[in-house]
């Protein structure tokens, strides 16, 4: 189940950037004031914008629901993980010298005679 909705999830990743590609920017009206008018007959008379947001908008939307059910179903406490069970905690030795454990005192310095 889980590698289904990865490879489901793979590809709407993908086609959702290729959607967002495809889209015109917005200046992309004003060529077709000044005579390009050719611009946005592939997808009909209204153009390609509203059938491209719609697709980007369920693009995003099934890519959302994916990455939660993915978050789901892969945080169970019944799935495999790359981390360890148990880690074992690092503690200090046991055994340390008597001067190691007791704090370091500044030696005392000479004081010097003023001529």
């Amino acid at each position: 189940m889980n590698f289904i909705l990865l490879a489901i999830h793979v590809l709407v990743c993908l086609s959702l950037i290729g959607i967002v590609l495809i889209q015109g920017g917005k200046g992309a009206e004003v060529g077709a004031a000044f005579g390009a008018g050719s611009s946005g007959t592939v997808f009909g008379a209204t153009g390609g914008q509203s059938f491209l947001s719609k697709l980007t908008t369920g693009a995003a939307i099934i890519f959302m629901l994916t990455s939660l059910a993915l978050a789901i179903f892969w945080g169970q406490a019944g799935s495999s993980s790359v981390m360890p069970d148990q880690v074992a905690p690092t503690s200090a030795p046991a055994s340390m010298p008597a001067q190691d454990a007791a704090p370091a005192t500044p030696a005392a310095a000479p004081a010097e005679e003023a001529k």
